[in-house]
């Protein structure tokens, strides 16, 4: 058993990548869901469904390629851990390569992009960053 999910979801995605693979299948949860939307959104993947099961649903994660098989995710980090929670404030939110990368933050209105947090004037925990 893992004890970190998110962790656990990320690396799925990164081993899909660089084993060139049309889709991952990731255990599922209200949080890896609201993830996997944002990646979607800003074009970090090309689709997911949800499969749904008795016991736990699955997120099936199409992965995107741009021509000659070159991955549109280049990295993808986990900034926040169990044993290590990363809070920013509202004017801390980081800014990934110059705006070129993505950070996802936990915010007390859902998981919002670091652009997003930033408009909205919001601070919280970052999740992940991804390039």
């Amino acid at each position: 058993m893992y004890t970190d999910p998110i962790a656990d979801m990320l690396t799925r995605i990164r081993n899909g990548i660089t084993a060139g693979l049309e889709s991952v299948e990731i255990p599922g949860s209200n949080t890896k869901k609201a993830i996997a939307k944002i990646l979607k959104e800003q074009g970090f993947i090309e689709d997911f469904s949800i499969l749904e099961t008795k016991y736990q649903d699955t997120i099936k994660v199409y992965l995107k390629y741009l021509a000659g098989k070159r991955n549109v995710i280049v990295g993808i980090q986990r900034v926040s851990k169990p044993g290590r929670r990363v809070y920013v404030g509202k004017s801390e939110v980081p800014r990934i390569l110059k705006g070129l990368g993505m950070a996802v933050v936990s915010t007390t209105r859902g998981l919002l992009t670091d652009d997003q947090a930033r408009k909205q004037g919001l601070g919280g925990e970052v999740m992940l960053k991804i390039w």
